[in-house]
């Protein structure tokens, strides 16, 4: 880090402090709660989706092996995102229980 480089960190100091001391305005936007509640729900609908398409597949039904296939990698896809945002919210909330008061 260079000597302009940490005037500019120190001279914008207490413009951090006034952003970090005042409330913080209400977000008009879903919370992340909502979201995350889609997100899973858009992950079970995948899910639901492929083991119906194995179905009709079994069954000898109208569907294809390439779309089969399709949904079963949409669904496992989605399963690891999903898991990869629960691993990442237990680690934080690890992470706030470690966190001395």
């Amino acid at each position: 880090m260079a000597v302009g480089d940490v005037t500019r960190v120190v001279a914008g100091a207490p413009a951090l402090a006034a952003a970090a001391s005042a409330r913080p305005a209400k977000s008009q936007g879903p919370s992340f709660g909502d979201v995350f509640r889609d997100a899973l729900a858009q992950a079970t609908s995948l899910q639901r989706d492929a083991d119906r398409a194995i179905g009709e597949l079994a069954r000898g039904g109208p569907t294809s092996l390439h779309d089969t296939m399709l949904a079963l990698a949409q669904a496992d896809r989605s399963f690891d995102l999903m898991m990869q945002v629960r691993n990442k919210i237990v680690e934080a909330y690890e992470e706030v229980l470690r966190m001395r008061v």
